[in-house]
């Protein structure tokens, strides 16, 4: 078993300092810092992904559909849907990708089985 804090997890500059927390073929976990007002913009994975929202408060948006995620916040998009997260005040997300990797996700390569 392996267990984790996420709220003593050290994320210093925010989104661009995400950390991998597991990753194997079935699924990645990534912990995402937001400082306030940082934000992933529209964009899309090959895998379907959860996003958690641990701490803080978030917009999450996603075709056309915008919900306001407090702490606790589960949401789920299809693989290739177009997504966006942002803040205002920060956040801590806990982001799940699965399988890991998906079928295309590294353009030109085909996915080792």
């Amino acid at each position: 078993m392996q267990t984790w804090n996420l709220n003593e997890i050290a994320t210093p500059d925010g989104s661009r300092s995400p950390v991998v927390l597991e990753s194997a073929d079935e699924a990645r976990s990534v912990l995402i810092g937001l400082h306030p007002g940082q934000s992933l913009g529209n964009h899309q994975v090959k895998e379907r992904a959860w996003i958690v929202v641990v701490d803080g408060d978030a917009t999450i948006e996603a075709a056309g559909e915008r919900v306001a995620a407090t702490r606790g916040t589960l949401a789920t998009f299809a693989p290739d849907e177009v997504h966006s997260v942002t803040t205002v005040g920060g956040a801590r997300i806990l982001l799940f990708l699965a399988p890991w990797p998906g079928e295309g996700h590294y353009r030109g390569e085909e996915r080792s089985l």
